[in-house]
């Protein structure tokens, strides 16, 4: 079961009216501006919160990018199919706004627990107003995403635009644990840009993936993203026409050509 296209209309709805309040358009639309620089020219700085150090890349977050993963998330959910197990609870780890663990909760039913982890405690605050405008039982906490308690099976575990944010340590102790929660019986999901420049660990992450029964695609969604998001992305040159991202799942079904389009 999926959110209808105006209870996600009326969050982002929602969302602008939270993020706005002190902000023009054009501020948000600057600070958009200066966080795609982040993702794309000087990403050694996400590590140190950069991409939340203020209120109008905050803003520019909840109303650009979170949409978009979700949209993004739900998508990948939609064309992997359902998990093999239904998930009794969705830990999301670096939730960000979250919107990754909500989208992926919002197409299973009966629609799990969403739990939020993320270092930010304005993260932690976001994930928390989403998953109750979007009609999910959840909680967030602060926490690090590489150590984070995982739940017990049957559950499901999505890194959404988190890995490549983490150190080379905590990356490899996180491969680790995702690899032994699958074997568990856990549905695991990780999602990251298509550009191979800011994730070099992907091909040693893929081919673990694919030893433990799991499968790596690559997506380019056609949908149609909210107005706001519309708008501040022409605003900031972004191209906003196709969803574009690559995942790594365990405890899906295998490769299928039904479906949404995958590789």
């Amino acid at each position: 079961m999926s959110a209808p296209p105006d209870r996600i209309a009326g969050y982002v709805d929602a969302a602008e009216t939270r993020h706005r309040a002190d902000l023009s358009f054009a501020e948000v639309r600057r600070a958009l501006q200066a966080l795609s620089s982040l993702y794309v020219e000087r990403r050694e700085r996400m590590r140190t919160g950069a991409a939340l150090d203020g209120a109008g890349k905050r803003a520019a977050f909840a109303l650009y990018y979170g949409p978009l993963h979700f949209l993004l998330v739900r998508e990948i959910v939609r064309g992997l199919g359902p998990a093999r197990r239904t998930p009794r609870q969705i830990l999301d780890l670096g939730s960000g706004t979250g919107t990754a663990g909500a989208a992926w909760a919002l197409e299973c039913r009966p629609a799990p627990i969403v739990e939020g982890v993320d270092l930010s405690g304005w993260a932690v605050s976001e994930t928390r107003w989403t998953l109750g405008q979007l009609g999910l039982r959840g909680r967030a906490r602060r926490g690090n995403a590489a150590s984070a308690p995982l739940p017990t099976p049957p559950a499901g575990v999505v890194a959404a635009f988190t890995v490549n944010e983490l150190g080379d340590e905590s990356r490899s102790r996180l491969l680790a644990r995702l690899l032994e929660a699958g074997g568990k019986g856990s549905a695991v999901l990780v999602v990251e840009p298509l550009s191979r420049r800011v994730s070099p660990w992907w091909p040693e992450w893929a081919r673990a993936t694919e030893e433990a029964g799991g499968r790596e695609d690559e997506w380019r969604f056609a949908v149609p993203l909210p107005d706001t998001s519309v708008r501040l992305g022409k605003a900031a040159g972004l191209d906003t026409r196709e969803l574009l991202g690559r995942s790594l799942a365990l405890g899906f079904p295998s490769r299928h050509s039904e479906g949404r389009p995958g590789t």
